[in-house]
């Protein structure tokens, strides 16, 4: 026979951990892998594929961008190239190239880690479209870990835009990433996005979950 004590113990135990995986399973947020892709002016559009062209949907994404149909081709001071590069539209009004640090060392650029948008003094390479080619003088970057989310689940949990908040990835690779920043939009889904070499770091896919952790 258990005692009063021993009983109400258990029972503290009990509600203690359902209370803790609750508050776990509310941080819990799904994994977004960005491949390398290019944002195009509408300048720069026009040179590569023809004046007037115009991006073809293949899949809607959030904050109003789309996936194309449409691809060119990055060459850097190496000379090698890297084919199949997605185009993201809509047009913007810079040229943004978003690579991962593995891309640099076959293009031999060394792009800075940045927001997206942040673009000043930023790496240089060549864009090669069907129709023309263009030399990007500033544009290319490595794109800082983010994490977008609803203003909904943004003041539900306290944080605001452009905070920064850790990320703990539990799994096969355990891993926290330090200093990732937080944008909030109404357009938004829940989701972080990170690069390939970030996803291969810690073995994670598209659709995984990691957990934010309030600094």
């Amino acid at each position: 026979m258990y005692d009063t004590n021993t009983i109400q113990e258990a029972i503290k135990l009990v509600i203690s951990e359902l209370k803790t995986k609750e508050e776990k399973a509310n941080s819990e947020i799904k994994v977004g892998v960005s491949q390398r892709h290019v944002h195009l002016s509408r300048e720069d559009l026009d040179t590569l594929f023809g004046k007037g062209y115009e991006l073809t949907v293949k899949k809607y994404l959030m904050g109003r961008e789309f996936a194309s149909d449409e691809f060119v081709t990055l060459v850097g001071p190496s000379l090698k190239a890297i084919e199949k590069v997605r185009v993201l539209g809509p047009v913007r009004k810079q040229t943004q190239v978003e690579i991962s640090r593995t891309d640099t060392f076959v293009l031999k650029v060394s792009p800075p880690v940045r927001p997206s948008g942040e673009l000043k003094g930023s790496a240089s390479l060549v864009l090669v479209g069907p129709k023309g080619t263009v030399y990007l003088k500033e544009g290319v970057i490595i794109a800082n870990r983010h994490i977008h989310l609803t203003p909904e689940y943004a003041q539900k949990h306290g944080i605001k835009d452009n905070d920064y908040v850790d990320v703990e990835v539990e799994g096969i690779k355990p891993t926290r990433f330090y200093d990732v920043q937080v944008r909030v939009r109404d357009d938004f889904n829940v989701e972080m996005h990170i690069d390939t070499d970030d996803a291969n770091s810690a073995a994670l896919k598209n659709g995984a979950n990691v957990r934010i952790i309030r600094k």
